[in-house]
């Protein structure tokens, strides 16, 4: 009699802890590729929508304000003025959303022995072209150079938006003196502060970096901010007047009013007319 045996063969036992790792990783990889693709997808379209975001095209008023063109790298740009036989002048950059032709009368009873230019952006007012930081910037130059021909005595004065436009001008020539409305040290610095989640130095294609150009100016800088600045951060105000030289600086700031109704404060004329 023969005895057999009969080998068993017994499966190792599953690894049921290997196969579970194995699978939250993979969902850990899905996942974070979700996140990283929405993130590029966020950063994408704040750099592709950013100057919709800055600029704010406005028609021109049907008002009786007079006009004339300026060539700017052979586009015509609309300018509301006021003229005046006069030594003096007084040239407007506005707001990013501001029909400047409105201010036009404001800014000559603020200025009566003056003759007033305010220059509507390019895709403003009937201006050609499109709005950007280095059009802003050959514009305003473009347009002091008319300016000066007849008047030897130019105040320079930007709002808002504007104010980055007066401090750039203001490096580049001598003026009779800049006076900033409601400014900014750089809009790169707000749009950080507004966006620390997004690499906003390296997106931006027009940061404004004022405080660097007022800076470089040798003309005296009037800043005048709103207590209630809804837009602007103080701090951001405060940056821009800490860059000018002290000899040049001064601040004022109007009590009880913000970004857009600055101007409604008598006090607010009294320092743009103050020598």
């Amino acid at each position: 009699m023969s005895l057999q045996f009969k080998s068993r063969i017994v499966p190792a036992e599953y690894d049921h802890a290997t196969h579970y790792d194995g699978s939250m990783i993979h969902s850990l990889k899905i996942i974070a590729g979700l996140l990283l693709g929405g993130y590029a997808l966020i950063c994408l379209l704040l750099y592709l929508g950013q100057r919709q975001m800055i600029y704010h095209p406005q028609p021109r008023g049907l008002g009786s304000v007079p006009l004339f063109h300026i060539k700017s790298d052979g586009l015509a740009l609309t300018i509301s003025h006021r003229s005046k036989a006069s030594e003096r002048a007084v040239i407007y950059f506005g707001g990013n959303a501001e029909d400047v032709s409105v201010s036009v009368p404001q800014l000559a009873a603020a200025f009566p022995d003056a003759a007033v230019y305010a220059l509507h952006y390019r895709g403003y007012g009937g201006s050609e072209g499109k709005p950007s930081e280095s059009a802003l910037y050959a514009d305003a130059v473009a347009l002091h150079a008319i300016v000066q021909k007849d008047h030897r005595q130019i105040v320079v004065i930007g709002r808002s938006l504007g104010s980055g436009v007066a401090t750039y001008l203001g490096s580049q020539r001598a003026v009779e003196r800049l006076i900033l409305i409601t400014p900014y040290s750089s809009i790169a610095d707000i749009a950080a502060a507004q966006f620390p989640w997004v690499p906003v130095r390296w997106l931006l294609k027009d940061p404004f970096e004022s405080a660097l150009h007022v800076a470089r100016s040798s003309s005296p800088v009037r800043i005048i901010s709103a207590q209630r600045d809804e837009v602007i951060p103080a701090w951001s105000t405060q940056r821009l007047f800490e860059a000018i030289p002290p000899a040049l600086a001064s601040q004022h700031v109007i009590s009880g009013l913000g970004h857009n109704d600055i101007s409604l404060s008598p006090v607010y004329w009294d320092l743009l007319r103050k020598p």
